[in-house]
């Protein structure tokens, strides 16, 4: 939710070999919805940017699988599944992402969906 988030997989690819060209040595990866700039897990999104970066850097890729509220563990889960990354996370327990506090800072928004997302207290399943 800031205009120097990378959304597209081309903007992650660019992001995190400029990162690893600056000197990153592990380089811990979200995929976003290219359309609207939404987390996902799909791993056809994560599939359009990891080639690319392991080609364009020796660095250690990191896929995340915190994701967002509204994943279950097993969409969190594909895109390692399928990738198979040299490190991966994976939050474990419950999720109390507490974003509710942003939307007093944020007046104009980018998207739709990003307002509703910080309004969430926490649950992996909620869906909007």
């Amino acid at each position: 939710m800031t205009p120097y988030l990378p959304i597209t997989p081309d903007e992650v690819a660019a992001g995190a070999i400029g990162a690893a060209e600056a000197g990153a040595a592990i380089l811990h990866l979200h995929a976003r919805d290219p359309n609207d700039g939404r987390p996902t897990p799909d791993p056809k999104v994560f599939m359009q940017f990891l080639p690319k970066i392991k080609a364009g850097t020796d660095a250690v890729i990191n896929i995340t699988t915190g994701g967002g509220h509204n994943m279950t563990v097993q969409e969190r889960l594909a895109a390692p599944l399928l990738a198979k990354p040299e490190v991966c996370s994976l939050n474990m327990g419950s999720m109390n992402f507490g974003l509710y506090p942003n939307l007093e800072k944020r007046r104009e928004w980018k998207y739709d969906w990003e307002p509703q997302y910080l309004e969430l207290k926490g649950g992996a399943n909620v869906a909007f």
